[in-house]
């Protein structure tokens, strides 16, 4: 079963038509581990939330093998996709038990009483988590983490083709986030597709076949992990300068992310709160070297939302070694441009500099 996305674009109704996510396009198929990183305030959940069909995109659409979710009724869409939420306290009536069997619910009617197979499956699971002994606890008396699990259970009982988990790493101890990406992974040698949002690149690194990298300009990057986790887009996505060494086990070489120090090119609005963004007008060269043809068109539409603040500008191919350089000159607050370096510089094969006027206005 292929998940995909077409052209997916979302905004909320109260952010003045800015996009939040811009055409987004990705598959995802069977036995596939799909990470998807970004800072926060990225857009991370609602990507997840828009995919699922929560949200409606605000034009694109996501499809299963082809078919458009919202045209797929809920019951089909459930037996074949599994969410797991971040855990919140809102189910303090359950016990531990009882949460993870609504788990089974679309695999039996309204008025029906749970078959044993589905109490086999709910009681296999819940041992496979470590949560046998919490069984008649009330959700209201385990820890965040243990709740967690719990909705991971319950979400695994559905027996889904496609499981998506929405930060499942988040309030767990190095113990129980080891088994959920050891679930995670033994699900798609089974050909299980799984999706989870994290904020441990090295969690991807060590895990997933693909990754998804989105920064809060709205700029994304998919494809294999290792293309898209690297050191320059951490760099980009997060503002964070950070190296990836190895680690070297008995039994395998693990890839580890340390971050070093925050850096001066990283994306504005990471950094700093609206009220804070200098808006101290400058006059700016901003430099940008580029050896992919294919992403004319992303620089342009970039520039073109600027260009009430552009004064000159100036393009030209160095056909010798294959690249193109165009010097842009700007009169704007200070953040516009370090916004608009900080998205230049995401597109893949852009290398970008501002160089500001000494001269006080």
């Amino acid at each position: 079963m292929i998940l995909s996305v077409e052209n997916g674009c979302f905004s909320y109704k109260n952010s003045k038509d800015k996009l939040l996510l811009e055409d987004i396009n990705f598959s995802v198929e069977p036995g596939d581990l799909l990470a998807i990183l970004g800072p926060n305030g990225a857009g991370k959940t609602t990507l997840l939330r828009c995919i699922m069909g929560f949200l409606k995109w605000s034009s694109g659409k996501s499809t299963l093998d082809g078919e458009n979710i919202r045209n797929i009724p809920n019951k089909k869409l459930w037996n074949n996709i599994a969410y797991v939420p971040q855990a919140k306290s809102t189910v303090a009536a359950y016990t531990v038990e009882e949460m993870v069997l609504l788990g089974r619910s679309s695999h039996f009617s309204m008025l029906s009483l749970p078959k044993e197979e589905d109490l086999e499956i709910v009681h296999k699971v819940m041992e496979e988590m470590n949560l046998t002994r919490y069984a008649h606890k009330k959700c209201s008396q385990i820890s965040g983490g243990e709740l967690q699990m719990v909705l991971i259970a319950k979400a695994l009982v559905s027996e889904p083709k496609i499981l998506i988990l929405d930060e499942p790493e988040s309030n767990l101890d190095f113990k129980n986030q080891l088994l959920i990406l050891d679930t995670m992974t033994k699900l798609t040698n089974r050909g299980i597709s799984c999706i989870f949002n994290t904020h441990y690149p090295t969690h991807a690194l060590q895990r997933a076949n693909k990754a998804f990298l989105l920064s809060k300009s709205g700029e994304y990057l998919f494809g294999e992990t290792r293309e898209v986790i690297t050191e320059k887009n951490i760099e980009k996505a997060f503002g964070v300068k950070a190296v990836i060494g190895e680690i070297e086990t008995p039994s395998n070489i693990l890839k580890d992310v340390i971050p070093l120090e925050i850096t001066q090119t990283s994306d504005i609005n990471a950094l700093l709160s609206k009220d804070e963004l200098s808006t101290e007008r400058k006059v700016a060269v901003v430099s940008i070297i580029t050896d992919h043809s294919d992403v004319s068109e992303k620089i342009n539409k970039l520039l073109g939302k600027n260009k009430k603040y552009i004064i000159g500008r100036m393009g030209m191919p160095y056909e010798d070694r294959g690249i193109s350089i165009i010097n842009v000159t700007l009169d704007a607050p200070e953040y516009v441009i370090q916004t608009l370096v900080s998205q230049l510089g995401f597109l893949s094969g852009v290398s970008v500099k501002a160089i500001y006027s000494q001269v006080k206005f």
